[in-house]
């Protein structure tokens, strides 16, 4: 399906929504709120993992639900949505001055 990690720690959007890479956006927001709900912390209680799994899930969603997000992480990956990160893997390109 999806790239797998993109680096240590940073899982692919994709493969942690469970769809593939041509995915509408119906069906992003679709797979979403199913795995929102089953690993949302409130209906999991007794699982100290199910936090991490509803942000990770919520974080990949940010991504893909915005089609300019998506169409940057597409292109450059990681690097492309990073905070900070602007249009592509050198940030938004304007200069700065000293």
């Amino acid at each position: 399906m999806g790239r797998g990690a993109i680096s240590a720690g940073v899982k692919d959007p994709y493969d942690v929504l469970g769809i593939e890479r041509s995915a509408s956006a119906a069906e992003v927001k679709s797979a979403f709120r199913k795995l929102a709900a089953k690993h949302h912390p409130d209906k999991n209680p007794g699982d100290p993992g199910a936090t991490q799994r509803f942000k990770e899930l919520n974080a990949a969603f940010q991504i893909l639900k915005d089609p300019k997000k998506r169409a940057l992480y597409d292109r450059f990956g990681q690097a492309g949505v990073r905070e900070g990160g602007g249009a592509g893997p050198f940030g938004s390109g304007a200069c700065r001055s000293i």
